[in-house]
């Protein structure tokens, strides 16, 4: 008599798919891992020490330690986006996909597993570009559950996003066009490189409605026990978007979306 809980199936299988995403991602680790190491290091470099140099302070803080957080979380964000829109459409471009949906696996475990592994190399890039920071500034992490936290929370959003954006491309194309023309130009104007209190009102307003500038600034407290936004503000977004996108990822895989022939 098999005692197995209900569940444990689905639990099994959700498993399978991220440990098959996790494989993935360290069987190639010289380019999931290293590039945007390496990327960040240039930044810390040219922005920080020859650029930052020139600058000065920025909030209160040496130029270098100001950039740390949005660097930190510029590198989980794309990372995590561009994990699962590659993996997830080169899987419904194999008609895999197809397969799953066919099955008796619950919806919630096939996009539970591409977002796990898209969130664990989101983690593992931000642990390592944060090690490196920690070797050229003296920033520490004073508020480890807010640092933890906001890493996760933005790490899913992001993941639950390159879903979506992976479930509508039709060719590898539409894949990179998103992380370009929309991805690029959220995280730079996201307050990664400065304050939002050194802008004309206009420009603090445009910033405002930008989703990345309130991952940054959460990301920031939790590294410099500082903040251009309250907390609960920043917390209430982030959850609200995972809510939102979630929402519409299993809505996507319900309807088939994009995903059956």
């Amino acid at each position: 008599m098999n005692n197995a809980p209900a569940g444990h199936p689905n639990l099994i299988a959700l498993y399978t798919i991220a440990r098959r995403e996790v494989m993935r991602i360290l069987r190639i680790w010289a380019q999931t891992l290293v590039p945007p190491a390496i990327t960040m290091t240039l930044y810390f470099l040219i922005f920080g020490s020859l650029i930052g140099s020139r600058i000065g302070d920025m909030g209160g803080y040496d130029y270098m330690d100001f950039i740390v957080p949005g660097l930190v979380m510029m590198s989980i964000i794309q990372n995590s986006y561009g994990n699962i829109s590659s993996s997830f459409f080169g899987a419904k471009f194999g008609r895999h996909i197809e397969e799953m949906l066919v099955s008796p696996m619950p919806n919630w475990v096939i996009l539970g597993g591409y977002v796990a592994g898209a969130v664990l190399r989101g983690v593992l890039v931000g642990i390592i570009v944060l090690v490196i920071a920690m070797l050229f500034t003296k920033v520490r992490i004073p508020h480890p559950l807010v640092t933890i936290s906001t890493v996760l929370l933005g790490a899913t959003i992001f993941s639950l996003a390159g879903f979506i954006n992976a479930v509508y491309a039709k060719k590898f194309d539409d894949v990179a066009i998103v992380p370009t023309f929309i991805l690029t130009p959220l995280t730079y104007l996201g307050g990664v490189f400065y304050s939002v209190t050194m802008l004309p009102d206009w420009a603090q307003a445009m910033t405002h409605a930008n989703p990345v500038f309130y991952m940054v600034n959460a990301f920031r407290y939790g590294l410099l026990g500082n903040s251009d936004i309250p907390l609960v503000i920043a917390y209430a977004l982030m959850s609200g978007f995972v809510i939102v996108l979630g929402a519409l990822s299993l809505w996507l895989l319900k309807r088939g979306v994009g995903l059956r022939s």
